[in-house]
C-alpha cells in the first residue's frame, strides 16, 4: 500500500522518538521549516519503555519556548499512531500540513540566521 501524503512532508527516521531531543526541533524552525511533528507509537506501547512519553514532554517544552519568543505553539505537535496504520500516518501529514499553511509560512524563514546556517551545512 502506498502512503499519500502531501510532498512537503520530509520524514526523518530515529529508532525511537525518545531520540527526538528539543534542540532538533527548535534547529528545524530555526532554520526555516514552517512546521515540525512528531510521530510516535501508541502510549504504552513503546519497544524502549517510555520514549514516546520523552518527546511528548519534549515537545510540549519546545511549544512552551516558541510561545515565549513569540511564534505560535502550534507549529509543533506530537501525535501517536500504531505503526501498522499507515493510512492514520498520512491523514496526520495531511492534517499538519492544513494546520501550518493556515498559519502561514515561519517568520523566521529567510532570516539571516536561516540563510548563513543553510549556507553552512
Amino acid at each position: 500500500m502506498r502512503l499519500n501524503y502531501p510532498p512537503n512532508v520530509r520524514i526523518v527516521s530515529v529508532p525511537c522518538t525518545g531520540r527526538v531531543d528539543m534542540i532538533h526541533l527548535l534547529k528545524a524552525i530555526e532554520t526555516g521549516a514552517d512546521g515540525v511533528y512528531v510521530a510516535g507509537c501508541m502510549e504504552g506501547e513503546c519497544h524502549f519503555r517510555n520514549g514516546n512519553i520523552k518527546a511528548k514532554r519534549r515537545v510540549m517544552a519546545v511549544k512552551r519556548i516558541l510561545q515565549d519568543v513569540g511564534l505560535e505553539p502550534e507549529r509543533v505537535e506530537m501525535f501517536n499512531v500504531s505503526a501498522s496504520d499507515g493510512p492514520r500516518f498520512a491523514a496526520i501529514a495531511r492534517e499538519m500540513t492544513e494546520r501550518i499553511r493556515a498559519l502561514g509560512p515561519s517568520p523566521l524563514r529567510g532570516s539571516e540566521e536561516c540563510v548563513a546556517w543553510m549556507e553552512a551545512g
